[in-house]
């Protein structure tokens, strides 16, 4: 008998990837999916093709526990609500005990590299979400994502118009990763049947310095871009006096410290794993977004 599979927060970018990356296999019936959001008119596009759709808030526990009723397989997409400390968190605890009363078989999670020595001020979330996972007994799959290729667009259009980028990270590498292969290899591990309980960390196949990165920008751009290295002080500064919200300023220079400091120094075949697929190179992600680093 089919397994019945739920994603969370299906209406993001995540979501609907893995929804279509779900579709695409031809190996899960429509039916069989149910896609979740606060606003289901959103997913109107999923149900014309017969994937269930169901309201949940994740800051309201009888609407999870209800949207989860006969899903085996759960996918728990982190929300992005940063600007309350602590409220990610308890959103998250309220999914996974709704999971657990809804009694599913499995539950799969969308966590951050080396929650437990990042520097980042969410990690802390994610690390207490996949404790209170393991805590339920049930099997699970935690799906530890690597920096997304689109999180460059947060930095990279300013730095290339202005000819700068003020970095913090150093020397410090990352392997990027697309967040379309993020998706084939989460939908491939929601759709997998899989029993055991198993961490992955999914990343790009290239480390890469922001010197590299710099370097292969203005080769795809054609537009030189000097690295400008300062301090986390420093950044902070200059992400102030460009408009940026306070709560917002630490999260983004923890970034660089982050890179800096090596958490996030590794390079796994986990994505591919999962996938089967080949991933996407910085290089080839850089040209497909040409137009839009360029404005």
């Amino acid at each position: 008998m089919s397994e019945t599979l739920l994603v969370t927060g299906a209406t993001g970018k995540l979501g609907r990837l893995v929804l279509d990356e779900l579709l695409a296999s031809g190996k899960v019936s429509p039916a069989d999916i149910i896609a979740t959001s606060r606003d289901t008119e959103k997913l109107a596009d999923y149900a014309a093709k017969g994937v269930q759709t169901r309201a949940a808030n994740f800051d309201d526990a009888a609407s999870l526990e209800a949207a989860f009723t006969g899903a085996d397989r759960i996918l728990i997409i982190s929300t992005d609500a940063l600007d309350e400390p602590g409220k990610r968190l308890r959103q998250h605890l309220t999914a996974v005990a709704a999971a657990q009363k809804a009694g599913a078989k499995h539950i799969l999670y969308t966590s951050m590299p080396n929650p437990e020595t990042s520097v980042i001020p969410f990690a802390p979330d994610h690390l207490g979400t996949e404790n209170a996972i393991k805590a339920t007994g049930i099997a699970y799959t935690i799906l530890r994502n690597g920096w997304y290729m689109e999180n460059l667009f947060l930095a990279l259009p300013h730095a290339i118009a202005d000819g700068k980028w003020y970095s913090a990270s150093g020397k410090g590498q990352l392997a990027h990763i697309a967040r379309a292969d993020i998706a084939k290899a989460t939908a491939a591990a929601l759709a997998s049947g899989s029993t055991e309980s198993v961490t992955y960390t999914l990343t790009g196949d290239t480390k890469h310095t922001v010197d590299d990165i710099a370097a292969i920008v203005s080769t795809v751009t054609g537009k030189p871009l000097e690295v400008v290295d300062v301090t986390d002080e420093q950044l902070a500064g200059g992400l102030k006096a460009a408009g940026l919200p306070d709560f917002f300023i630490p999260v983004i220079v923890s970034f660089d410290t982050n890179t800096r400091e090596g958490h996030i120094d590794l390079v796994t075949g986990d994505a591919t794993k999962l996938s089967g697929a080949k991933l996407t190179t910085l290089k080839d992600f850089l040209e497909a977004s040409k137009s839009a680093l360029l404005g």
